[in-house]
């Protein structure tokens, strides 16, 4: 038994029903597992045979749908378990229409893993870059259901190459074939017993190639720009806005309009955002449903301000507006997606947590990112590219090209599944 990964999944457990008393993510985590059972026994019947698949969060759907798009294209019937460990991707994601039934992932011990099993029997399974559940996986592999670990990244400080590490070792032995995001990641799992390893790539790329494709204009943002210099504040953190909020003022002329979408819509957290951000400042809940004429005549003419995203969803659509972004997440936890910003040929900006992220360095790489540890690095960065039409040129057509020569992933990796359904 896995002794340690037992005691340390446990005592999660134990901790996030605990926490559930005050904090609102714990509790959503508690509550939506509340007639879960119940759920997947009603779908059951339409789930027979599915292909599950499983992530942690929005993200990392976003890295798995690409694939789930083609396998879906050549077996539209074949039914879909789509599940989430974290509240906020099955917040985000229920309706799916690629799922036919979207689910929370039921807590990792083998009484529920061998149920799961039992409910939907599987004809094969995908998961998705972090996640290793070691119950789960191993009642997928006692049911000889092929199981896939696609757009895995590894670490040399991961449990895998450590004394303590054997169940997590033994989960890569469950994986029918694991497809890495990079080399690296394939040359520290050749010295562990594993099945097949290729270097996949990241189907995010796929995914927002397709987003690009899709060419949605958000008319208020477009007119918010009004031909102007636009810079979004994309997936933005408190640190993130007490950083751009010094430095903006400083940038005088220079200082581009802003298109601020927090990471979280907490009200105190909006609120200083209108205290602290350039005016004229407006939230996109007062602009939604006017004409974007309306409010070009209103807000267009004006050489900076700021427009205040109050509404999730929008933000791979916004990038498409702004000449520069500055991506959030890099001074608390990791960055987030770069690449819905380059895909359009926006260059980006973040802070200097990305150590897990390898396209932060592809991008500054390719002269399409740049990396910041304080605010003068912040508005050194901000003048280089909006003081010089060519720079950032240069920048824009780096950022698209980085993202365009590494599609592809996807539709290889899909047909490895479709093959062993």
């Amino acid at each position: 038994m896995p002794l340690l990964y037992d005691l340390g999944i446990g005592a999660y457990h134990v901790g996030i029903r605990a926490a559930a008393a005050w904090n609102p993510k714990a509790r959503a985590w508690v509550k939506g597992r509340e007639g879960m059972w119940k759920r997947l026994e009603d779908a059951a019947p339409r789930l027979q045979g599915c292909l599950w698949m499983h992530c942690a969060s929005v993200g990392e759907f976003e890295q798995g749908r690409p694939v789930l798009e083609v396998i879906k294209a050549e077996r539209p019937e074949l039914p879909v378990l789509l599940t989430f460990f974290s509240p906020s991707g099955y917040a985000a994601r229920k309706d799916c229409p690629l799922a036919t039934h979207v689910e929370y992932l039921p807590p990792d011990n083998p009484r529920n893993a061998a149920r799961l099993q039992q409910l939907v029997r599987p004809k094969a399974a995908i998961f998705v870059k972090y996640e290793f559940w070691y119950h789960h996986l191993r009642a997928l592999r006692n049911a000889g259901v092929p199981t896939f670990l696609i757009a895995a990244l590894f670490r040399r400080d991961q449990p895998f190459f450590q004394w303590y590490g054997g169940a997590w070792r033994a989960m890569l032995g469950c994986f029918a074939h694991i497809y890495t995001q990079d080399t690296g990641s394939k040359a520290l799992l050749a010295g562990l017993r594993t099945g097949p390893v290729s270097v996949g790539g990241d189907s995010r790329f796929d995914r927002v190639v397709g987003i690009v494709a899709e060419g949605e204009e958000l008319p208020l943002a477009a007119a918010f720009g009004g031909g102007k210099a636009v810079l979004v504040c994309g997936s933005t953190w408190p640190a993130d806005e007490q950083l751009l909020a010094e430095v903006l003022p400083r940038m005088g002329e220079l200082a581009p309009k802003c298109i601020v979408a927090p990471h979280e819509l907490h009200q105190e957290q909006l609120a200083a955002i209108e205290q602290r951000f350039p005016k004229p400042l407006v939230r996109w809940s007062e602009l939604d449903g006017a004409q974007a004429t309306n409010v070009a005549a209103t807000l267009g003419p004006e050489p900076q301000g700021t427009l205040l995203v109050d509404r999730m969803g929008l933000l791979a659509q916004l990038y498409r507006h702004g000449r520069v972004a500055y991506v959030g997440g890099g001074f608390t936890d990791g960055i987030h997606s770069l690449l819905e910003a380059a895909a359009w040929g926006v260059p980006v900006i973040f802070g200097p947590k990305h150590r897990k992220f390898p396209e932060a360095q592809g991008l500054i790489d390719a002269g399409a990112g740049r990396e910041v540890r304080d605010a003068d690095e912040l508005l050194l960065a901000l003048e280089d590219w909006f003081s010089d039409p060519e720079a950032l040129h240069r920048a824009s057509a780096a950022a698209a090209a980085y993202v365009q020569q590494r599609t592809g992933s996807a539709k290889a990796v899909a047909e490895a599944v479709l093959a062993a359904i």
